[in-house]
């Protein structure tokens, strides 16, 4: 008898893909059931791994691109073109993350997101009509000003001269001239993956809350967060957008509000967006047991993170879930409550983390094996 079995974890971050842990599970599956039917959806929450798992589930491609990195200097940055032909896949932090800053550069007064635009051009120039793009993982604080050069808006200080890049020009933005913008951006349809509920300003906004891991002193923080009260107004007034403080705004250092304001950018969850374009509910319709997991598994997963947005639409197909994590925190007892059947660490034995991180997918495969074997037994 074939178990159809759906497999739709998250990457381990710093240890495995969320393609090889679909692997992983998937050889543990076959251990036990070797006759199982599986379905393998490799997942991201829409932010590490996102390209990689929507153009996986599609049938798409990966295409690379020569774009200009947060600090000015040139970075190959890699871009999903779904199976559908028409939508790009882009991650912000492929072109604009903090992972291409060197600790002792990082300086959110002079990082950029103008690689990200150059990316949405790229995608432009191949036709696409629908963009999605993902925002985790930010070097930057400039509130999609970069992006927003790099596709034809300039943006002038009161000598009427243009701005430079970086966060700490918005604190001299006087004016915001639309008319180049590029018009292949009328005909396109841009989704944004954000899991984060801050204002574009104010104690809770992107310079106080994400500043300071981005290199900001205490200093810059207050300066970069009045330099983006600025922008607020300027886009008010020029553009007539009013997005300050719309959730997520402040979402990679204002990017959120930046491609809402600039692009006509629509925020969604990015868990529920990738489910949604993966057909999630119609793959596990059916299903005898969906597998899913992440590195750390804990009460803030509840929050916008693969296993628990799986759990919520598996619980209301009557599919059960597990959970295989690296590191099972006691707060994760609450989600039982929110569809999760059982949750299990890889950890079978006392080792350090770095261990555990070099075996990822043998401790992996192993322990969705014993898995199997109860849910073997119970069936």
């Amino acid at each position: 008898m074939q178990m159809p079995i759906v497999i739709a974890p998250d990457s381990f971050k710093g240890s495995l893909t969320s393609a090889e842990v679909a692997e992983a599970m998937a050889k543990g599956v076959k251990r036990v059931l070797p006759q199982a039917d599986m379905t393998l959806l490799p997942l991201s929450d829409g932010g590490e791994g996102l390209v990689d798992s929507l153009v996986v589930a599609s049938g798409g491609r990966l295409a690379e691109f020569d774009v200009t990195g947060p600090l000015g200097t040139p970075v190959t940055a890699k871009m999903g073109l779904m199976g559908d032909g028409q939508t790009a896949v882009i991650e912000m932090a492929q072109a604009s993350g903090l992972i291409l800053v060197p600790e002792n550069k990082r300086n959110p007064l002079v990082t950029t997101t103008f690689g990200t635009g150059e990316l949405i051009k790229k995608a432009l120039e191949l036709g696409c009509s629908h963009l999605i793009i993902g925002i985790g993982g930010s070097a930057t604080n400039d509130g999609g000003m970069g992006m927003a050069q790099a596709l034809g808006f300039r943006f002038f200080d009161e000598q009427k001269q243009p701005l430079g890049q970086g966060g700490g020009e918005l604190a001299r933005l006087a004016r915001i001239d639309a008319s180049g913008r590029d018009p292949r951006l009328d005909d396109v349809t841009i989704e944004v993956a954000c899991d984060v509920n801050n204002p574009l300003t104010g104690p809770q906004g992107a310079a106080h809350i994400y500043g300071p891991q981005k290199g900001a002193t205490s200093e810059m923080v207050e300066f970069l967060d009045a330099a983006l009260s600025n922008y607020d107004q300027i886009l008010q007034r020029d553009l007539g957008q009013d997005v300050g403080k719309v959730p997520g705004a402040g979402a990679a250092g204002g990017l959120g509000a930046g491609l809402m304001a600039l692009l006509g950018g629509l925020l969604v969850s990015g868990i529920e967006l990738v489910l949604d374009v993966l057909d999630f509910d119609k793959k596990v319709k059916g299903a005898c047991l969906v597998l899913t997991g992440e590195g750390k598994f804990d009460a803030q997963s509840a929050f916008g993170k693969v296993p628990m947005g799986v759990a919520h639409r598996a619980r209301k197909l009557g599919v059960p879930v597990v959970v295989i994590a690296g590191s099972v925190l006691p707060s994760a007892e609450i989600l039982h409550g929110e569809g999760v059947t059982a949750y299990f660490s890889i950890l079978n034995q006392p080792m350090s983390l770095n261990e555990a991180m070099d075996h990822g997918a043998e401790l992996v495969e192993n322990q969705v094996a014993e898995v199997m074997r109860l849910f073997n037994v119970a069936n």
